[in-house]
């Protein structure tokens, strides 16, 4: 009976190995703390391994006018190999809301994405809420910056702390869903990761 107890955990254990290897890939956690809460976090999604992120696309609902505006509901990261950065990438990203078009890439010439900072419209109240409008990215080598082709609503943050080493490599987003009459906002928050 202890035998067999102990070769059950054995079993259990090898059985998680690859989900706990292919979550701590990344090294480091890129956070900014001025977004706002509503929603839910989604899934994590990582670029492939041994690929980073060197680009970046939004997804946008554009001015609704007297209607309830979202702005930003999507990000999607696109990953290379640092030895064929001509292609082929991959795309990563994590809870999208319904609403927008994606707009189109902004990529790094040299380098990866590796900080980050959000326009974020603060709760207005008995106003309409839009909460993150727009994002930006540092490049790494070049220092360079890309603004995404956001909203103009709210106010730019702070820069969040770069990738130590390597540079961003997957995200997560928190996005509230749909609220039928209630008054929707869509992408909330975004957390990125860095790997080695």
């Amino acid at each position: 009976m202890q035998q067999l107890c102990l070769i059950m955990s054995q079993v259990f254990l090898l059985s998680w190995m690859p989900w706990v290897g292919g979550q701590s890939r990344h090294s480091y956690q890129l956070i900014v703390r001025y977004s706002t809460s509503w929603g839910d976090w989604g899934h994590i999604d990582m670029c492939p391994e041994g690929s980073y992120a060197s680009g970046f696309s939004i997804k946008v609902e554009r001015n609704q006018g007297s209607g309830d505006d979202t702005a930003l509901n999507g990000i999607r990261l696109y990953c290379v190999n640092p030895n064929n950065r001509v292609g082929p990438y991959t795309t990563v990203e994590s809870s999208v809301g319904r609403w927008g078009e994606w707009t189109p890439v902004k990529s790094c010439s040299t380098g990866y994405l590796a900080s980050f900072m959000l326009r974020v419209e603060p709760a207005q109240g008995d106003g309409d809420d839009t909460s993150v409008n727009n994002l930006k990215f540092i490049c790494s080598g070049s220092g360079a910056q890309l603004e995404g082709h956001g909203m103009e609503w709210g106010s730019w943050g702070t820069w969040s702390n770069k990738c130590p080493k390597g540079a961003i490599c997957g995200l997560q987003t928190r996005v509230e869903s749909p609220q039928g009459n209630g008054d929707d906002t869509s992408l909330n928050d975004v957390q990125f990761f860095c790997c080695k």
